[in-house]
């Protein structure tokens, strides 16, 4: 009510947006995708002039697509609304989670957050063998020599890996490109700070991944005073019946999130 009232100062506001769990493709739930939570981001810089953005990051990463269109958008909006953003890692970003953190103007984390992992990972399963022990023919036909490379049911092809690591190493040079631009001079020059090494906390400092350790709301008031005032915008993760998923999607999402912070420990 302050704001219609004459001569009386509003609080200053905070816009706290929450960014936990995978980044996956678009259209798949549960997850973190530009279509998920463009919403979200478009209500933090627009509502009720903020004097900041802050962003809560748990991630362990996923699709380097919606990572940079997440994070691209961001940064649009910051240039638009003339807005600082400041990101905060809560256990984890990695990968693609890291890549949102660079969004941010100024990165903290806690002395125990896991950080970094930039680099590019595919992984799958062959399963030639088994068909063929079970007596099962595959048959694929197509219009193109490279229609069906990396075919699971099909032996592997040197010529497959070699252009899936060609794919991946453009990915990871866009992926360096971010960081480099984000960061600046605030990075260290480090042979391994490229290779999907990981540090933790003060680690990642050293390496100038993060700016300082910190917390969301005192950091926050240190910056804005002590009556700042946070809104918070979160996605809310009903049942999977709401999101239109079936049992089965729903499990393997949750399988497949699980098993990506399994990789860093958590």
């Amino acid at each position: 009510m302050k704001r219609f009232i004459p001569f009386v100062k509003a609080r200053p506001a905070v816009a706290v947006v929450r960014l936990h769990g995978m980044i996956v493709s678009g259209g798949r739930a549960p997850g973190l995708n530009d279509a998920n939570v463009a919403p979200l981001i478009e209500r933090a810089f627009r509502r009720g002039r903020p004097r900041a953005v802050a962003l809560v990051i748990n991630s362990p990463g996923g699709s380097p697509t919606q990572s940079s269109l997440i994070a691209a958008r961001i940064r649009r909006l910051a240039k638009e609304r003339q807005v600082p953003v400041f990101a905060f890692i809560e256990d984890v970003a990695a990968s693609g989670g890291y890549w949102l953190a660079t969004a941010a103007d100024e990165i903290w984390a806690d002395d125990n957050s896991i950080v970094g992992s930039i680099g590019v990972i595919s992984a799958g399963f062959g399963f030639s063998d088994f068909i063929e022990r079970h007596g099962v023919e595959r048959r694929v036909y197509t219009s193109g020599r490279s229609k069906s490379m990396l075919d699971p049911f099909r032996p592997e092809k040197p010529d497959d890996v070699a252009r899936l690591r060609e794919l991946q190493e453009q990915i990871h040079e866009s992926f360096i490109a971010q960081v480099r631009d984000r960061r600046g001079s605030k990075l260290q020059e480090d042979d391994e700070l490229f290779t999907g090494q990981i540090w933790v906390g003060g680690g990642a400092l050293s390496k100038g991944l993060i700016d300082a350790i910190g917390h969301l709301v005192p950091t926050m008031k240190e910056k804005y005073g002590e009556d700042v005032r946070f809104r918070v915008y979160e996605r809310r993760r009903g049942l999977f019946g709401r999101l239109g998923m079936t049992l089965t999607e729903a499990l393997a999402g949750a399988v497949e999130e699980r098993a990506s912070y399994a990789r860093f420990g958590l």
